[in-house]
């Protein structure tokens, strides 16, 4: 890490802010910071806002701000949930860009370098890119997410290809934005909203980012995210009921064919490893 002093923010080079919402992460929120701080673009600010974690969460994070003017750390009075922390990190961010990390993920070291290389040089005010998969030990599997190369309103309605761990938007074109304040799916309901504007979603086809399986992946928690995605539909899309349900069912459809195709993965290799890192 970088000595306070040491740090001073490049005037020719578009500034990125780097939103990462907390809770209770004393496990991983090391490994996520660091992997910002070993970015090969430099030029960010790593706005953590933690949602009243009950660990040592917040300590970990002081160290950084101790060491390294770039981060800094927001404590929420009450726990709000993450669509709150997110939006309390983007209206203290500063710069034109805005990125998203959450605390128990990773970035490889050239994401932002080549992410916003890519939106520069194509004029792009929403982007995203592949992941990979990682088990809670770090150990990374086969699973690989796509990156079409666009992806529009109607393709998010039917299922989300994007992870918010990549994505990245420009603030310049897009103005002002902010999650809906909903426990679950809000990163999604700001995808179809920037869609609905007419932003398409352009993707990178490269790993550059790391996702964590933990205990959101769990089968018990399946009926949850399903409940969440029809809410998005009826309350924050307004969809009407016919049209509903024929976006959940390719929803549904997209999840029992990721679902087959992994267990075939599986059987076939004897494990989920491999991936290139």
């Amino acid at each position: 890490m970088t000595n306070n002093n040491d740090i001073t923010y490049d005037e020719h080079a578009p500034l990125v802010s780097v939103i990462t919402p907390t809770f209770n992460a004393e496990g991983s929120i090391r490994d996520t910071i660091e992997s910002v701080l070993e970015q090969t673009f430099t030029n960010f600010e790593v706005i953590v806002v933690d949602d009243c974690s009950q660990d040592q969460t917040v300590e970990i994070i002081q160290d950084f701000v101790n060491q390294d003017a770039r981060v800094k750390c927001i404590q929420l009075e009450t726990n709000q949930g993450a669509a709150i922390a997110r939006n309390t990190a983007i209206d203290h961010a500063q710069g034109r860009y805005i990125a998203f990390l959450d605390s128990d993920d990773l970035w490889f070291p050239d994401k932002l370098e080549k992410q916003l290389t890519f939106m520069q040089e194509n004029d792009v005010a929403f982007s995203f890119t592949k992941y990979v998969r990682m088990r809670d030990d770090g150990s990374l599997t086969s699973n690989i997410s796509r990156a079409p190369e666009t992806v529009g309103y109607s393709d998010l309605m039917k299922h989300c290809v994007i992870g918010c761990l990549t994505v990245m938007i420009d603030r310049e074109k897009t103005g002002k934005i902010a999650m809906k304040n909903i426990r679950r799916r809000q990163d999604y309901a700001l995808w179809l909203t920037l869609t609905s504007e007419g932003y398409l979603a352009y993707g990178i086809p490269e790993v550059l980012a790391k996702y964590r399986l933990g205990s959101n992946t769990v089968s018990s928690n399946k009926f949850k995210a399903a409940k969440g995605q029809w809410f998005v539909y009826r309350k924050i899309e307004k969809q009407n009921l016919l049209k509903s349900a024929y976006y959940f069912m390719h929803y549904a459809t997209h999840g029992l064919k990721n679902k087959l195709k992994s267990s075939k993965k599986t059987r076939s290799d004897g494990s989920i490893g491999g991936a290139n890192q």
